[in-house]
């Protein structure tokens, strides 16, 4: 514990789900968290109440990812905050959405969103946050699985896919900043958007069976592989891409 103290991390996407146990962990780590929302203000600060409640320290800032200028506008939300410091040392691109569609049913419009805000949101981020992020900083993407089909959100993936091409890049192109760079891939795991489905017993049976271990994940399994690529332990890891998915690609074997 304490391992990210005196630092401070910017979480996309920071108010549900993974982000919000990505925010809780890195600020039980000891980091000053931005907790960063789209349109979701009251979840936001919900979680930074979390945060605070348990002796962390954290702040909401609101920018709406996926539109013109979408990056611009979140470090100046970042900037605008009484409580954000100079320096960032954790960057976590998590933020994303989803669409639910075959090649088939994806038109251009949607084909678009997606990319907007899966694919060239963090692009941009990361490119309008580098003046800011400290050396010897990190950098975790939270993409997706690339070595599975899913054809039923092919234009996610696809988007998904893109960044983690580009975590082996940038690891490159930031190593002589001491800049680690890694994404993380969760697996099927249990979120207030993915509720209604689970809550039907056949459908979490066939999302449990996906996996060795025959249970879903949870989000704080995967923020605990986030802390590791966040922490100075990961020092030696760069432009790697971590399952955390509880084994489900062995499961398809």
């Amino acid at each position: 514990m304490g391992v990210l103290k005196g630092k401070t991390a910017l979480v996309t996407g920071g108010s549900r789900g993974i982000g919000r146990a990505v925010a809780q962990r890195l600020a039980r780590d000891g980091a000053l968290v931005a907790v960063h929302y789209g349109r979701n203000e009251a979840a936001a600060k919900e979680t930074v109440a979390a945060i605070e409640s348990e002796g962390g320290r954290a702040f909401a800032i609101g920018a709406e990812l996926g539109v013109p200028g979408d990056a611009q506008a979140l470090w100046a939300a970042y900037e605008a905050h009484p409580a954000h410091t100079e320096r960032v040392d954790v960057l976590v691109n998590n933020a994303g959405a989803a669409a639910f569609a075959g090649i088939g049913e994806t038109d251009e419009e949607t084909f678009q969103r997606v990319q907007a805000v899966n694919a060239q949101a963090p692009f941009f981020v990361i490119k309008h946050g580098l003046e800011r992020l400290a050396d010897g900083g990190r950098i975790v993407n939270v993409t997706g699985t690339p070595d599975i089909a899913l054809p039923a959100i092919l234009a996610t993936i696809m988007a998904k896919g893109a960044v983690n091409a580009l975590t082996v890049s940038l690891a490159a192109a930031l190593a002589p900043r001491g800049i680690t760079v890694n994404s993380v891939g969760p697996g099927i795991t249990e979120t207030e958007l993915n509720a209604a489905w689970l809550a039907d017993p056949a459908a979490r049976a066939h999302a449990a069976s996906r996996s060795v271990f025959n249970r879903v994940g949870t989000v704080e399994e995967v923020a605990d592989v986030v802390a590791f690529l966040a922490s100075p332990d990961s020092r030696w890891v760069t432009g790697q891409h971590l399952s955390a998915t509880g084994g489900l690609q062995l499961a398809l074997l």
